[in-house]
């Protein structure tokens, strides 16, 4: 197991420090950047608003994306194993004729 190590990432022009695995550093560095796009995204021209209400809607994006991208792999999930259970039946039928 290795040891969590600090990583300063910057979003919205402010930095944080969080800890991370050596070999999940890139994938946080392209999650923060992500995010930090995201962020300028939902905040606009209106440098004037909150941090905290601009984190709140990028989350709730992310969130809805997230919920989508569930539902549409359960669908998917589900029409695999119709097909399959569908080519498993047509199988049993040609082995039991």
């Amino acid at each position: 197991m290795s040891a969590s190590e600090p990583a300063s990432i910057r979003v919205l022009d402010r930095e944080y420090t969080v800890g991370v695995e050596p070999d999940e550093r890139d994938s946080l560095m392209t999650a923060a950047k992500l995010l930090d796009t995201r962020m300028r995204e939902v905040r606009g021209a209106n440098r004037m608003a909150a941090v905290d209400r601009v984190a709140v809607l990028a989350a709730l994006n992310f969130a809805h994306e997230l919920q989508q991208l569930r539902e549409q792999s359960e669908r998917r999930d589900r029409e695999l194993a119709s097909t399959v259970g569908e080519l498993q039946r047509k199988l049993d039928a040609l082995f039991d004729a």
